[in-house]
C-alpha cells in the first residue's frame, strides 16, 4: 500500500496546518493508540517527565503541558501527592483538548487553545513547563523554545519527552522495523486514519537528535540542558533549567 504525500512532513505553516488537521482527526482514538501502540510504556514515560520536573521546589505553583493533547502529562503530575498548584494545558488542536476534558475531573488542570510557538501567556508566569511527544511537531523550533524559556520564571525548568532512535545496534534495528513497518498498519487499523501513523517515523527520522536538541535549547536561551534515555534509547528525557535573575517582556500583539 503507498501512503498518502501528506504522511511526509512538510515545513513552515504547511506543517503547522499539517499537525492540526492530524491530530484533531484521531483524537477520538489517540489515548487508545498511545497506550496500545507503546506497549503502555508512555505511562512509565510521563512519570519519568513528571518527576525530573522538580515540582518540589513549588508545590503551590502553575506549571505549563505545552502540546498536552488529551492531558495525560498535566495529569500526570496534578495528581501527585503533594502538588498543591495548577497545570495549564495548551494545544493547538482543539479537539484534542475536547476529547481530554472528561479526564479531568475536578483535578487542577485548565485547557488552553493556543500554539507553542505564540503561546497566549505571561513572560516569567511558571514555575515549571513540560512537552510530551510534542516539540517533534512545532515548524519553528527554536521559535517554540524562546517561547517556553520566556514564559518561565527564573529558575524553572522544562522537561521534554521525545522519542529517538536507539543508539545500540540490535535494539535499534527492531525499533526501525517496528517504527517503520508494524506500527503505521496497527495505527492505521484502529484510528482507521489513512496517513496519521505513517507520519510518526517520518516526523522521528527527521527530528534532531538528542545533542543538537539539546544545543537547540541553549541557543533559546536556557542556561543549563541535560538529557538522557529512557527504554533502551526509544525515548529521550531533556531537562532545561532557565538561569536566575533573568526576565523578559511579553511579546508584542501580533498586527
Amino acid at each position: 500500500m503507498t501512503a498518502s504525500p501528506e504522511a511526509e512532513p512538510a515545513s513552515g505553516r504547511e506543517r503547522a496546518a499539517q499537525v492540526r488537521t492530524l491530530f484533531s482527526e484521531i483524537a477520538h482514538r489517540y489515548d487508545l493508540l498511545n497506550h496500545v501502540l507503546s506497549l503502555n510504556i508512555d505511562r512509565r514515560w510521563r512519570r519519568s517527565a513528571v518527576a525530573a520536573l522538580n515540582w518540589e521546589r513549588a508545590p503551590a505553583g502553575t506549571y505549563l503541558d505545552a502540546c498536552a493533547g488529551t492531558f495525560d502529562l498535566a495529569l500526570t503530575l496534578a495528581g501527585r501527592r503533594g502538588f498543591h498548584g495548577r497545570v495549564i494545558g495548551t494545544d493547538f488542536a482543539l479537539p484534542m483538548l475536547a476529547r481530554g476534558l472528561s479526564k479531568i475531573d475536578g483535578r487542577a488542570v485548565a485547557p488552553v487553545c493556543g500554539d507553542t510557538q505564540r503561546l497566549p501567556l505571561r513572560s516569567g508566569s511558571f514555575a515549571g513547563a513540560m512537552v510530551g511527544f510534542g516539540v517533534r511537531n512545532l515548524s519553528d523550533l527554536a521559535a517554540g523554545f524562546r517561547e517556553l524559556h520566556r514564559i518561565l520564571e527564573p529558575g524553572g525548568r522544562l522537561v521534554i519527552l521525545e522519542f529517538t532512535v536507539p543508539p545500540g545496534r540490535v535494539l535499534r534495528m527492531g525499533y526501525l522495523v517496528y517504527f517503520n513497518h508494524i506500527l503505521p498498519r496497527l495505527g492505521r487499523l484502529v484510528s482507521g486514519h489513512p496517513w496519521a501513523y505513517s507520519y510518526l517515523p517520518r516526523s522521528v527520522r527527521d527530528f534532531p537528535g538528542p545533542d543538537a536538541l539539546a544545543e537547540l535549547l541553549r541557543e533559546a536561551g536556557f542556561a543549563s540542558v541535560e538529557w538522557r534515555f529512557l527504554s533502551g534509547g526509544i525515548v529521550a528525557i531533556h531537562v532545561a533549567a532557565k538561569g536566575p535573575g533573568e526576565g523578559e517582556a511579553d511579546p508584542p500583539p501580533e498586527s
